[in-house]
């Protein structure tokens, strides 16, 4: 339960639903008691001739016994008055009736309190688990699978809210009821109260078999789920490639199972939820048979304190008892599933942050003179280093270009740049400012990023261009476009800058998307530019399109380029040779290729052959 009442702290100001709810609670419970209190008047004007006998009004102490006695002593003088005895039923239904709506309107705004509390706790709550989800390296999303991470962010959350408010519930309001009407139970009769009340442990210790098992089970569906929306996520994600291959009824099949095992969990669970009212209901049936057995030979044998309006009146209160009774255990079996939601969100809370600013970081408000690597190293585990003592400089203006064999490194060096992780080892200065040290936004400002796999948003041409700078004028995305080479494209589709390019841009081609890409680095004019070779995967005509779209980019701006073809690079200033996480050989393309035993020079000729070959 500490796990789960430590999600409360996201839920502030409690205090703002919970004095008014503990208040409306209080009070719906009052007029509760008050309108069943009155059936025992009214069964006595109905079948007793004198059954009010209290002519003396009563002295004024506080205490329920001088507000029961004033009340008789009114109903005693109605009563004896012409017609008294319709007049004064008359006036106790008045009063039944009124208690009623008061009652009524109490608990009205007692839900209406607590669906705003929960409303509320699923908004601060979801705001929460997402902001933090945004702040985590991207090396967590490469270890954990989208659709639990989104399984956690939208199902878990939805359960968790709602055993929150089933907790304040468990602690608030089925509690002052129940004290509510035991109070009055053990004012009407101390030794048939005490009687009755054992059947609470026995019922507690019943409900808590019965959900014994509930958590487990809570936790085992989450995580069903999560698998269940995974296979979703990439049925929908690869669609092309499911049908492609005639792979719809493996896909299929597999949904179908993790649903069948889903729905086999939540069934179970179902039960175990739903066979906890009726068995404390059925309990307590067994206490009112007993209780009615028991009170009426002491009525018979003239031992009883309570006459048989009193002991009607008190059956009926103790049937009362058991509606809070039931809703308790139903909160606690609603609790007990949402404790397993609330440890896998905590779990989600508690993730380390891996790349966060230090308290006094620095703002990086200009890039004037160069990014350093020094001595860096870097490794995804513990075990093994993708990076290992890269050292070179990027001056301001000039164009460094990595090339290699993949897994080298390269992906790894540009997110290192704008601090998507930090080095394991050696340290990465801007302007010699280590960046671990400067605020991580204020560096991502300063750069423009194209990668090879265009990034795009189900979106309009236009939100999507000015991504990164939502308040940008229509000229200045027009502009960009044209920079890009995008706009002649876009002005040919069915809205232009207004169409909507589905998901991913799955409307548009490779080409169109990176053409997008770019005018979205344009749009941002920043002056660092990291390019993962955005032309590798295109046709001839649409390469050339990117490959000007790029020059233009590129323009007075400092570049670092990961090169997959040899033939984008040759402009370089510098272009660095990688191989196993290690910088191997280094210069400009002429240097390079001059090296006859060297890796670039294996690497240019390897790809003029497959050029040769695929030319013939």
């Amino acid at each position: 339960m500490k796990v789960f009442f430590r999600l409360f702290s996201y839920a502030k100001p409690i205090e703002k639903f919970a004095i008014p709810f503990f208040i409306c609670t209080f009070l719906m419970t009052v007029f509760n008691l008050l309108t069943f209190s009155l059936l025992i008047p009214m069964l006595q004007i109905l079948f007793e001739e004198k059954a009010i006998a209290t002519p003396l009004k009563p002295d004024f102490y506080f205490g329920f016994k001088y507000f029961k006695d004033l009340f008789n002593h009114y109903l005693y003088y109605t009563i004896n008055q012409p017609n008294g005895k319709m007049r004064a039923l008359i006036f106790v239904c008045l009063v039944f009736l009124i208690s009623t709506i008061l009652y009524n309107l109490f608990r009205y705004l007692s839900q209406r309190i607590m669906e705003d509390f929960r409303i509320h706790t699923l908004l601060n709550l979801r705001k929460v688990v997402f902001d933090r989800v945004m702040n985590f390296h991207l090396g967590y999303f490469n270890n954990e699978r989208k659709a639990d991470i989104m399984a956690r962010m939208i199902s878990d959350v939805q359960i968790v809210q709602a055993s929150i408010t089933s907790t304040l519930t468990l602690f608030v309001k089925e509690p002052i009821s129940l004290i509510g009407y035991m109070a009055v139970l053990f004012y009407m009769s101390f030794e048939l109260t005490i009687f009755s009340i054992l059947v609470i442990p026995i019922s507690g210790f019943a409900i808590s078999l019965i959900v014994k098992r509930l958590k487990k089970q809570a936790h085992d569906s989450q995580n069903s789920y999560s698998l269940m929306m995974g296979t979703i996520d990439e049925a929908l994600g690869a669609m092309r490639i499911v049908k492609g291959f005639n792979a719809i009824g493996y896909i299929k099949n597999k949904f179908h199972q993790e649903n069948l095992k889903y729905i086999g969990i939540s069934k179970k669970m179902a039960r175990r939820q739903e066979l906890a009212s009726p068995v404390s209901e059925s309990l307590g049936a067994l206490v009112i048979v007993g209780i009615v057995i028991y009170g009426s030979s002491l009525i018979f044998s003239n031992s009883f304190s309570l006459n048989a309006e009193e002991f009607i009146a008190y059956i009926v209160f103790f049937s009362q008892v058991m509606r809070p009774a039931k809703s308790l255990t139903s909160s606690f079996g609603t609790i007990q599933s949402g404790l397993a939601s609330a440890e896998r969100i905590i779990h989600l809370l508690d993730t380390k942050v891996e790349v966060q600013d230090k308290a006094d970081a620095v703002e990086v408000k200009s890039f004037d003179k160069e990014i350093e690597f020094k001595n860096v190293s870097f490794a995804y585990n513990k075990n093994t280093d993708v990076l290992k003592d890269v050292n070179f400089v990027l001056r301001k203006g000039e164009t460094i270009a990595l090339v290699g064999p993949s897994g080298g490194g390269k992906s790894t060096i540009s997110d290192l740049i704008p601090r998507f992780y930090d080095p394991t080892k050696g340290a990465i200065t801007i302007d010699g400012i280590d960046l671990r040290d400067t605020k991580a936004d204020s560096v991502r400002a300063l750069m423009g990023i194209v990668s090879q796999e265009p990034m795009l948003f189900n979106d309009t041409i236009f939100n999507n261009i000015a991504f990164g700078k939502p308040e940008a004028r229509k000229e200045e995305v027009i502009h960009a476009a044209k920079v890009a080479n995008a706009h002649n494209f876009i002005i040919e589709t069915e809205k232009g800058y207004d169409t909507v390019i589905g998901d991913r841009g799955v409307k548009l081609s490779g080409g169109q998307k990176q053409r997008l890409s770019i005018a979205r680095a344009v749009l941002k004019n920043p002056p660092i530019l990291l390019l993962d070779e955005a032309t590798s995967a295109l046709d001839t005509e649409s390469e050339k399109l990117v490959q000007d779209a790029l020059n233009n980019l590129m323009k007075n701006r400092t570049s670092l380029v990961i090169a997959h073809r040899l033939s984008t690079v040759y402009n370089a200033d510098e272009i660095l040779v990688l191989q196993n996480g290690k910088i191997v050989e280094r210069g400009n393309h002429t240097e390079l290729i001059n090296n006859k035993e060297g890796l670039y020079k294996k690497l240019s000729a390897l790809q003029a052959y497959t050029k040769n070959e695929f030319s013939q």
